[in-house]
């Protein structure tokens, strides 16, 4: 991106935020003293719940911008409030749930490939070793192996 891209890009930034600000929570436009009878209804709500992000930033170095108009209609305004709130955050509860489907998955897979490590790594040791006598006692070795890591895996997968 050259430079006066990133200029504009930059004013274009600015210019929307500033007009954010202008209809942000707290205005003169819904002040009873100035402008008597004129409060924040449904639509005023679902623009101050999509800028919320911006105007609890901006609340955090002045006192005359707030989150939530308390001029406002009743209801309306917070059904509006609502939906512009969902709008602007609350997009991450479905990411969050197939994620966790695909750790479940994934933590089985690691397990069996575990699994299948150890038993042919004890099985290529028992290979160099005489069979006759220690083939019982090592497959005996290797199933209470496999049980142990298979268990305590699965059990520290659960846990989180």
């Amino acid at each position: 991106m050259s430079m006066n891209k990133r200029y504009v890009a930059l004013g274009l930034i600015l210019v929307v935020a500033l007009m954010c600000l202008s209809c942000a929570p707290g205005n003169e436009r819904w002040d009873q003293v100035i402008n008597p009878d004129q409060k924040a209804g449904f639509w005023a709500g679902i623009w101050h719940g999509i800028i919320i992000v911006i105007t609890f930033i901006v609340s955090l170095f002045t006192s005359k911008v707030g989150l939530y108009e308390v001029n406002n209609t009743g209801w309306p305004y917070n059904l509006g409030f609502l939906i512009g709130l969902f709008i602007s955050v609350g997009g991450g509860i479905r990411i969050h749930r197939t994620r966790r489907r695909h750790k479940r998955y994934d933590w089985d897979e690691i397990g069996n490939k575990i699994e299948e490590r150890v038993h042919s790594g004890v099985k290529a040791w028992f290979d160099e070793t005489e069979k006759e006598e220690k083939e019982r006692e090592w497959e005996e070795i290797a199933k209470k192996i496999e049980e142990k890591i298979k268990t305590a895996l699965r059990e520290w997968a659960e846990k989180e």
